[in-house]
Parts: structure tokens; sequence; C-alpha cells
């Protein structure tokens, strides 16, 4: 079985494999294609959005592919940024730009306020009649100050209480059993590992 990573997000691309690379399945990402899409995110959700990825990538190269959206829902900010999370801080802005645009909003609010959640939307498209979507929650506060500036997107202000660590803190072995990627990419194994069972 061959599966395409429908994005051009190296971050993300590390963290997928990390989780499936020992299936046996051939991983392609976009270094294995010329002129490879960059899907514009044109939805209103983070399923629309991870929908039209996966199809799009799909069409592009006749294989099934593999495409998340993700999005950071603060309560105190009534569930901002959301499916608008990679730009909140504007177009083609750096993850610390948006960091530190969230840590602005969120002055003089106190910690016990700053809750919030990361979602991960996942959508396989298997063929032209044949899509599956599932998806992962992890929860907790937003720190008052930038962490680590290790990790990807809000990863340094984003605090996991079970594990007392800021994501950005994390190794990616340890992130990826508690994030919302994590947790939407163990769904992800189970339906690929039912479709190879099928296949046998």
């Amino acid at each position: 079985m061959q599966l395409v990573l429908a994005t051009n997000n190296q971050d993300k691309i590390k963290e997928m494999r990390n989780l499936l690379d020992d299936l046996p399945i051939t991983i392609m990402t976009c270094d294995d294609f010329l002129e490879f899409p960059d899907v514009e995110e044109t939805g209103t959700t983070l399923e629309e959005n991870s929908l039209l990825k996966a199809k799009a990538i799909f069409d592009f190269t006749g294989l099934p592919a593999l495409a998340d959206d993700t999005g950071l829902e603060v309560d105190a900010l009534d569930g901002a940024p959301g499916v608008y999370s990679s730009r909140y801080a504007g177009e083609d802005v750096t993850y610390e730009d948006n960091n530190k645009k969230l840590i602005t909003e969120l002055t003089d609010v106190p910690q016990e306020k700053r809750t919030a959640r990361f979602r991960c939307v996942m959508t396989i498209c298997w063929d032209e009649n044949s899509v599956e979507t599932v998806d992962g929650v992890a929860e907790g506060f937003i720190a008052e100050s930038l962490g680590e500036t290790k990790g990807f997107g809000y990863d340094p202000v984003f605090y996991h209480p079970q594990s007392q660590k800021l994501f950005s803190e994390m190794t990616i072995d340890e992130k990826n059993v508690v994030s919302h990627r994590g947790l939407a990419l163990q769904e992800v194994r189970t339906l690929l590992i039912n479709r190879l069972n099928k296949n046998v």
C-alpha cells in the first residue's frame, strides 16, 4: 500500500512518520512529486479543510492521501483562533508571530480561565468514492509567556497538565502519546491496519 501525506509542512510530516513508519506501507510526501500542490484552506471547519486537502492530493497523485487540519480553541477567546490557527496573526506569518499575538490577547486573563484544546481532524481519501475521517483532542492551558521554542505551531504556549509540560518541552515520542495529532494518528493506524488486513 502507498499513502501520500497531504501536507507541505515538514513538522507535520515528521510527527506523522513517527507513528506510521513501522507499518508495511510506503509513505510518500511532497518531496516525492514535482509541483506538489499547496491546497488553499477555504473551508470554515477543520473537517472541511481536512477533506479538501485529502481529496485534492488524491486527485493530484491518484494514490490514497492522508490530510489533517488542526486548530487551537481558546475558551477565553470564544474558541478562537480555531480553524484560522495557522494564520491567526495574518498571512505568511511565523509560528512565533501567532504565539505572540495569542499571549497578547490573553493579557490579564487568569490562569484558571486560560483553558484551551487542540483539535486535529484527519481524513484518508482512499479513492473517489471512499473517505474516512477521525479526530483527536488534547486539553490544556495557554501559558502566560512563550516557553521553549522547540516544537512547532503553538507548542511553546500549550501546557498539558497531565504531563506537567509544555508541548514544546516534550520529545516527539512523548508528544505523540498525548497530543491531538498523536491521538488522531492512533485512529488512522487502526484504519490502515484494517485496510491492510482486508487486502491480504
